[in-house]
């Protein structure tokens, strides 16, 4: 039986850090979303959310999802590439043009993980599913199969300390958090909700090009003060994407 990967579901802004009563908290990394599909006849999708192919950017990938997925397995995630104890959001840019001899070579130098968050399909369709069903079908799978680097568990929680420290990696490239309801299907609508660091710093504007109410490019001069950021006191390094239980 022929399957296909579902429209993904989408994240509304909030301004809030705050885990709400209930609900769990993923880390929101700086990377390409992406769902991942193995078929049971060996065919791999990696796919954008904008309905993009990418496998063949990424060889590794594709590579890891026939070795160590089961057939007709779908996932939802995260692109990710980490370089100098950061994550790389301008690799994966590099990485995407590239395809054959150019997409293996870059595979080598700057090796992209798949953090995956969510399970869409395991042999039948789990949108339906509630997300604390589908996630702890996730973490099943992960065990039971052992999967391994490059494919990555995404961490997730329902203690708002635990999401708070979370935020302190946001010097390595994470960009915020991720909130879900444990009671809610798969749905393609915005209704997971996205927490977004904003970092702040003065400056002195010197020059506008434009109208001043509608700027077309602003030239400022950076005061000396350093940059404040809406989330606690950073930490001093971020763990690389975490490996699986």
């Amino acid at each position: 039986m022929t399957w296909s990967l579902p429209e993904p579901i989408l994240t509304v802004a909030v301004d809030s850090p705050d885990l709400p009563a209930g609900w769990a908290a993923e880390p929101k990394w700086d990377g390409f979303r992406a769902q991942l599909a193995a078929y049971a006849d060996g065919r791999v999708l990696l796919r954008s959310r904008q309905g993009t192919d990418m496998t063949g950017s990424f060889p590794e990938v594709r590579a890891a999802a026939l070795a160590q997925l089961p057939a007709d397995t779908g996932l939802d995630g995260e692109l990710v590439v980490w370089e100098s104890d950061r994550l790389a959001f301008e690799r994966l840019q590099q990485r995407l043009a590239r395809r054959g001899t150019g997409a293996a070579e870059a595979a080598r130098l700057w090796p992209a993980h798949y953090v995956a968050f969510d399970l869409v399909h395991a042999g039948e369709d789990l949108t339906g599913w509630p997300y604390e069903r589908r996630r702890a079908a996730l973490e099943a799978l992960f065990v039971d199969h052992a999967l391994g680097t490059p494919l990555t568990l995404c961490p997730s929680t329902t203690d708002p300390d635990q999401a708070g420290q979370w935020l302190g990696w946001t010097t390595a490239g994470l960009e915020g958090l991720c909130f879900k309801r444990p009671d809610e299907p798969y749905r393609p609508v915005r209704s997971w909700r996205k927490y977004k660091v904003r970092v702040t710093t003065e400056a002195v504007i010197g020059a506008v090009t434009g109208s001043l109410v509608t700027p077309r490019t602003v030239l400022l001069g950076r005061t000396t003060r350093r940059a404040a950021c809406n989330t606690p006191a950073a930490a001093p390094r971020c763990p690389r994407p975490p490996a699986a239980p």
